[in-house]
């Protein structure tokens, strides 16, 4: 299912996609990943590594009634 179809047909959940390039190493995604949860509260709700080492992450979580800034894996 396409990201956007996912972030229409669902109300309760927002959806965050974020694109990790290829070199970031694993460690350091998981430990980006590992904040956004604790502090923004998302969870992870889907991975796609393609060809060229680079990894599509689908992050959710419940909508709230305050606003909360999405996440960017900016340094």
């Amino acid at each position: 299912m396409p990201i956007q179809n996912m972030a229409d047909s669902d109300p309760d959940w927002e959806y965050a996609p974020l694109r990790i390039p290829s070199d970031v190493p694993r460690v350091n995604a998981a430990v980006r990943l590992a904040l956004h949860a604790e502090y923004g509260g998302w969870e992870l709700a889907r991975v796609r590594k393609y060809t060229d080492g680079s990894r599509q992450v689908l992050l959710r979580r419940r909508r709230r009634a305050e606003q909360v800034p999405m996440p960017g894996l900016s340094a």
